[in-house]
Order: structure tokens, then sequence, then C-alpha cells
């Protein structure tokens, strides 16, 4: 299941550059785990997006791992040997994925008349 939703905020170079929706004290999701979930969509294995990351294979690992102890349902779902080896997004993953990119294009489109006019007052005193 491939997700497309609004641009990662990766993309971003300016404006709204970084969102982390916290569920509790130790439980988050931002840019980051974002990112690593399109990125095991893509290419289908948790090893080829961490090193799209520039992360090894254990910190990837240990962020799907925090993902999917922390909605308590997987989100990332992988085998390893034989012709099914490889990581997908699972449905719930592919929803709190799409879900999360929808904020983040929510929140650039409520910041950008403030972000427009704070950059023209830069300007204006530079």
């Amino acid at each position: 299941m491939s997700v497309r939703g609004p641009k990662s905020g990766s993309d971003a170079v300016t404006g709204l550059s970084h969102l982390r929706v916290t569920f509790d004290e130790r439980f988050y999701i931002g840019p980051g785990r974002a990112d690593i979930l399109d990125l095991i969509d893509k290419t289908g294995s948790i090893s080829e997006a961490a090193k799209r990351m520039g992360m090894s294979y254990k910190r990837a690992w240990n962020l799907v791992q925090e993902l999917n102890n922390g909605f308590g349902a997987p989100l990332v779902q992988s085998s390893r040997g034989g012709p099914d080896q490889g990581a997908l997004l699972t449905p719930a993953g592919a929803e709190v994925l799409y879900r999360y990119r929808s904020m983040q294009g929510a929140a650039r489109t409520a910041i950008e008349a403030d972000f427009s006019a704070i950059q023209k007052l830069r300007s204006d005193l530079s």
C-alpha cells in the first residue's frame, strides 16, 4: 500500500519545518518517524530506509519498534527470508502516516499568512 499525502516535513525549505505530535510523556510522532514510515513504504525495506536516512539499521529498527509499541498495534510488518522478505506498512501504519502528513499540511496552511508577514518584516528590516 502506498501512501500519498501532503508533502513531507523534510521537503519544506521555509515555513513549518517540524511538527511533533505528542500522545503521552513517552510517545510521539514527528518528522523523522514519519519519514522512516514513508521510506519503508516506498522501498519495502527497513534497511534501505535506514540507509536513505543516514542511520544505522539498529536505530531504524528501534524506531519501528517504538512506533509499533506506542500505537499498541503494528504499523510496520516485516519478515525475514523467503520470497516475502522485507517490510511494509500495515493499514494502520498507512493511516497514521497519511494523517500525520495531513496534519503537516494543515499546519502549514494555518501559519502561511503569519509566516509571510514575518518574512516580509524580516526583508524590510534587513
